[in-house]
């Protein structure tokens, strides 16, 4: 049946252009919303139905449509969450920002089917004022989006592309999938509360409760706990302080035997004197008048290791752990380790 005069398709080649310009609003309108929400997805992607999509659609369902208007998939925007849980939160943030057609919206997701991993997508029909024509919205995970995109390359939906036995390993594998993407959300949700918890504690100041992780550190960092110690440094130049990063330092404290926030702040309040009169042997004839952020806890933990002990062994390995390994930090530890023995907190 030639169909190429249906007046469908004719309306469709004359707004094409409207479509692709709605296109790339929604896509903007979406992705701004995100970013204002804090929300991060794996991708925003859309699509206007080819020609050739659509022809085959009427040529099928044609008897469904009497206009243009009467196709709800003509323009398609797909989002791509990472968590199962955040697909809800998308769904509640295109309510927001669209008028949701409920009647003819899909919640695929309460499928009990073995196979249908793949398609448990959120599916709302939407509208906006701005934009004559009804639009689809689909809301899915990454691996529910990688696994219909492997469902459709494969032909195992159709059931009958492919042998049973591997129809069979299809559907065990579905159901994995399945379980791993709500075990990612699960863990998602328990790591959420265990930083909430982390920086409650933190704030409370019981760091002796604080496993010393890299959530916990970042939260302490917060607290800027060697800005007292860097700022008595700088005053002896009257030198200006230069913010450098101090994340490598959670290999270092952890290298020292550190196991709890509470350890560091101990650190920091017994071997901060003994650390200043390292930075005054350092700096305190020079005309240094930079220092970064990073001298006080070096500093500290060089006064750590020198007041327990750890020799030149100790200090090499502390200048591995900051450094990265090399023979150059034994050489450093030598001749920190002569200059330190006048020091007076090496001799009390």
């Amino acid at each position: 049946m030639d169909i190429s005069d249906n007046p469908i398709l004719k309306e469709y080649k004359e707004k094409l252009p409207l479509f692709h310009d709605q296109e790339r609003i929604l896509k903007q309108e979406l992705t701004a919303a995100f970013e204002r929400a804090g929300l991060h997805v794996a991708a925003v992607e859309s699509r206007v139905k080819a020609y050739e999509s659509l022809e085959g659609k009427l040529r099928l369902k044609g008897y469904k449509y009497s206009s243009l208007a009467d196709i709800t998939d003509i323009l398609g925007i797909r989002v791509i969450t990472y968590y199962v849980d955040d697909v809800d939160r998308v769904a509640s943030l295109v309510e927001r920002l669209f008028t949701v057609d409920w009647e003819n919206s899909v919640d695929k997701r309460k499928l009990l089917e073995i196979d249908s991993f793949g398609y448990l997508s959120l599916h709302y029909i939407c509208s906006t004022p701005s934009f004559p024509y009804r639009f689809e919205v689909q809301m899915r995970t990454l691996l529910q989006h990688a696994w219909a995109n492997m469902d459709h390359d494969t032909g195992y939906k159709s059931g009958v592309e492919i042998p049973s036995r591997y129809l069979r390993s299809m559907s065990r594998m579905a159901g994995l999938l399945e379980l791993v993407d709500e075990e990612f959300s699960k863990i998602h949700v328990e790591l959420a509360d265990y930083r909430r918890r982390v920086q409650s504690l933190v704030a409370s100041g019981n760091l002796a409760d604080v496993p010393l992780d890299g959530d916990s550190f970042r939260s302490y960092l917060e607290l800027k706990p060697f800005e007292a110690l860097n700022k008595r440094i700088a005053k002896m130049n009257q030198a200006e302080i230069q913010d450098v990063p101090l994340s490598q330092y959670l290999a270092v404290f952890k290298g020292l035997g550190c196991q709890s926030l509470g350890d560091i702040a101990d650190i920091v309040k017994d071997y901060s004197e003994a650390a200043f009169q390292i930075a005054c042997y350092q700096i305190g004839l020079t005309d240094l008048d930079i220092i970064a952020s990073s001298l006080g806890p070096q500093d500290l933990c060089i006064a750590y290791v020198l007041k327990k002990g750890g020799g030149r062994v100790g200090l090499k390995y502390l200048f591995d752990l900051i450094n990265g390994q090399s023979e150059s930090n034994g050489t450093i530890a030598d001749m920190l380790l002569e200059q330190a023995s006048s020091l007076p907190f090496m001799n009390q």
